[in-house]
């Protein structure tokens, strides 16, 4: 069975950070491009960042650009996504999502908040 398990999230004070984990299994991950998405309450999916398979590119939205750092160990078939200098526009439910199909896991809670 393909799972995608994200952890890592919590609640943190602006200027924080987070790190973000996302652990497969049932499939081996070096073989996928993957991304990091977000919804945030009341809001659409929106995209954060792709990396693809052998970690040589990796794009970020404007938004978190500077910021969130996308990595992958693939002996280890895990995902995670470094953010740092969290504002309260981060509060979101990030999900890891598999870019050829889209299938993404259950989401991990981030909130920024004082």
């Amino acid at each position: 069975e393909v799972q995608l398990v994200e952890s890592g999230g919590g609640l943190v004070q602006p200027g924080g950070s987070l790190r973000l984990s996302c652990a497969a299994s049932g499939f081996t991950l070096e073989g996928y491009t993957m991304s990091w998405v977000r919804q945030a309450p009341g809001k659409g999916l929106e995209w954060v960042s792709t990396i693809n398979r052998g970690s040589t590119f990796a794009v970020y939205a404007d938004s978190v650009k500077g910021r969130f750092i996308i990595s992958r160990d693939n002996n280890k078939n895990t995902l995670y996504l470094q953010m740092n200098s969290l504002k309260p526009e981060d509060s979101a439910v990030y999900y890891c999502r598999k870019v050829d199909d889209g299938f993404r896991g259950q989401g991990t809670q981030v909130t920024v908040s004082p």
